[in-house]
């Protein structure tokens, strides 16, 4: 039985997820509940299929550190800039009145100040792994919460250094150390933060090209795997969590030209290794304890998500702004326990701070908590107004012919294109997901096919690997920015032209590189504005040279402002400031006029 003990372990725990995940998602519970719930059913307090869990929790961390990794990679160092007022401001202070509230509750109920400290820090912080996958499960990660909620999570992983340095100082463990080492100890953390900022930044991008050069996607696929394991480990070495060290090596690849290729070929392990991560969490799970304590375990289960629920709504609403129902969702995902918390309570039980017994109730009652998460965010969703589904029918299947363009979406705008392209006798492939809409134009002779161009699957059966050009047409910014993301990820060779609803759909668009962005009515616009300049009696030339000059300021002003989109500080003043430079620039050309 030990010679095939990892085998068996695989079996059940491939079985339990296809089977447990298909279940939740057809109960639209989501993945995350899947993997929890067959963690629990597996493990110990269930069928005990699996007696080992705690290699299979150091195993499946490795999750959490590939996931950091993929989300560095989405953040260039100019925005995680721009994004410090939420991490450190938002971040730290739902960190602080969290850990303030439950702590001043577990010394209430009979702690030492010690103890209901760290087990307020413990308890203040989330599931970055569950809430980063309920995010990207609801498509949610560039919503206003999303956000707000990412920025929270980053700073709960760098307070988690000087957390765990504090359990042994008030464990007393590190009452002999002297005050040098304690600097060397502070040293060793810098130098090694140093070491994998300017070693990222000077090795890794000649590292992947090297890897690429050789032309085996394998080699490429180690030397991704490298960079993330290596940079965990090194920093693990100099006592920093893996994850902020991962996700560190995610920010400094951000802005490579092998990004999407990197993301690729992480996004199969990410996925295996989280699920296992979940299910680990599952399987942790005492239920012979709820069973026997179940009004003290309901009670500190509730006081623990109402508590932090209450604290997140109040950041949310009065902090950062945000409305009523941004902040309840941020409430509904972030007010669980988080996984780091394992390692705060396991840590202060060994230096004496808490008893073996209140470390296992603290981890059972977290452990709930993670569970009830998905269900939280699913009553909240359905409290919300839900947008109109739209019927379900089958993708067309699409012609054999090699197209040179591929619209997606065929309303005002793809129409216009397709029109052109017909009458030149260009071939290419209309998509469109809106299925009244292609019975429509397929009733006035349009050759439109049915189909989602944000699925890998269709672009690649509408030969998006031998087309010249992508338009990307789609009104809704989401659905533009997956298939953006697609294209450059998978067929960098094309060229991409997109659509974009308003200045924040054009900030996102360029932070994937798209070829050529082109903003709704703003070209009709200034063509209307043209037309008001001549009929309050304004001569052709120079109506349209105020045109021109509007259009090339304002150009100007969207480079100026990509990098400060998401302080909503910086974007006020800028505008302000280029509002002024306009009027003088109006202004002179006035005067200019006047003289001649």
């Amino acid at each position: 039985m030990q010679n095939h003990g990892f085998l068996q372990y695989a079996v059940i725990l491939l079985l339990a997820t296809v089977i447990a995940v298909p279940l939740a998602k057809r109960w639209r519970l989501g993945a995350v509940l899947g993997y929890l719930g067959a963690g629990v059913l597996i493990g110990p307090s269930g069928l005990g299929l699996i007696g080992n869990t705690e290699q299979i929790a150091q195993f499946s961390e490795f999750g959490i550190v590939l996931m950091l990794f993929v989300i560095g990679m989405e953040l260039s160092p100019q925005r995680l800039w721009v994004m410090r007022r939420n991490v450190f401001g938002a971040g730290s202070l739902q960190v602080v009145l969290s850990a303030a509230l439950l702590g001043a509750l577990a010394y209430a109920g009979g702690l030492g100040w010690k103890a209901a400290l760290i087990v307020g820090l413990g308890l203040a912080l989330s599931s970055t792994a569950i809430d980063l996958q309920l995010l990207a499960e609801r498509k949610e990660l560039t919503s206003a919460h999303g956000r707000l909620g990412f920025a929270i999570l980053l700073f709960q992983d760098v307070a988690a250094i000087p957390i765990l340095a504090l359990i042994p100082i008030l464990g007393g463990s590190h009452a002999e150390a002297t005050p040098l080492q304690d600097l060397a100890a502070a040293l060793r953390v810098i130098l090694t933060l140093a070491v994998v900022v300017i070693g990222g930044r000077y090795l890794l991008r000649p590292m992947f090209r090297a890897a690429a050069q050789v032309g085996t996607p394998e080699v490429f696929t180690a030397t991704a795997l490298l960079a993330v394991i290596g940079t965990a480990w090194l920093v693990q070495l100099a006592g920093i969590q893996m994850s902020l060290g991962a996700f560190l090596a995610g920010v400094l690849l951000a802005d490579s030209e092998y990004r999407h290729e990197i993301e690729a070929q992480i996004e199969p392990f990410r996925g295996l290794l989280l699920g296992l991560f979940f299910i680990g969490i599952g399987m942790s799970l005492d239920v012979h304890q709820a069973i026997g304590q179940p009004q003290l375990v309901g009670t500190l289960l509730f006081a623990l998500i109402a508590l932090k629920a209450l604290v997140l709504y109040g950041v949310a609403r009065f902090a950062a702004r945000e409305d009523q129902a941004q902040s309840l969702a941020l409430a509904a995902l972030l007010a669980q326990g988080g996984e780091f918390a394992f390692v705060v309570f396991g840590l202060a039980a060994a230096s004496a701070l808490i008893s073996p017994a209140q470390r296992d109730l603290a981890i059972l009652v977290i452990t709930l908590s993670m569970l009830a998460t998905p269900l939280l965010v699913r009553v909240r969703a359905e409290l919300m107004p839900a947008a109109k589904a739209r019927p379900t029918r089958e993708f067309d299947a699409l012609d054999a012919a090699t197209p040179r363009v591929i619209i997606a979406g065929m309303g005002r705008v793809g129409q216009i294109v397709a029109r052109m392209l017909t009458a030149n006798r260009i071939p290419f492939t209309a998509l469109e997901n809106d299925p009244d809409q292609v019975d429509t134009m397929r009733r006035f002779g349009n050759k439109v096919y049915y189909g989602d161009a944000s699925r890998l699957d269709l672009l690649r059966a509408a030969q998006a690997d031998r087309a010249e050009i992508f338009v990307i047409a789609t009104e809704d910014p989401d659905s533009n920015l997956r298939t953006a993301r697609l294209l450059k990820r998978h067929f960098p060779h094309l060229k991409v032209l997109a659509r974009a609803r308003n200045r924040q759909h054009v900030f996102r668009l360029m932070d994937l590189r798209v070829d050529g962005i082109v903003r709704d009515t703003f070209f009709s616009s200034l063509e209307i504005a043209r037309g008001v300049f001549e009929s309050l009696g304004y001569d052709e030339a120079s109506a349209a040279a105020y045109v021109q000059r509007f259009r090339e300021h304002d150009e100007q002003l969207l480079l100026e402002q990509y990098p400060v989109y998401d302080d909503e500080a910086a974007l006020l003043q800028s505008s302000k400031e280029a509002r002024a430079d306009l009027e003088r620039l109006f202004r002179a050309d006035t005067d200019q006029a006047g003289e001649r």
